[in-house]
């Protein structure tokens, strides 16, 4: 689960649409399969399965990183209200 640093329910509309296209081609290009995925008001559930090759906490970092740099990219706006360039808060883990 990926949650915004303040609670900020800024995952909406055209932009929820974006992000769920960005975490997907970022899977992609790591061969990590998303089970299941689903953005609500102010975070994210995500299902995935990955190799041995990569740690837990790499694809975590991977994911949270480039999509947080590809969302400021494409909306240029949320840089003024969010101007650290940076989304992410704690995430919570589970693994089997």
């Amino acid at each position: 689960m990926f949650a915004p640093k303040y609670k900020i329910k800024v995952i909406y509309g055209k932009i929820r649409v974006d992000i769920g296209k960005i975490l997907k081609l970022l899977c992609e290009r790591k061969g990590i399969h998303m089970v299941e995925a689903e953005c609500c008001p102010n975070h994210i559930h995500m299902f995935v399965e990955i190799t041995s090759k990569y740690s837990v906490s790499q694809i975590v970092d991977y994911l949270r990183g480039k999509s947080s740099l590809m969302i400021f990219d494409k909306h240029a706006n949320l840089k003024y209200k969010y101007g650290s360039r940076h989304f992410g808060a704690d995430i919570i883990l589970l693994i089997q």
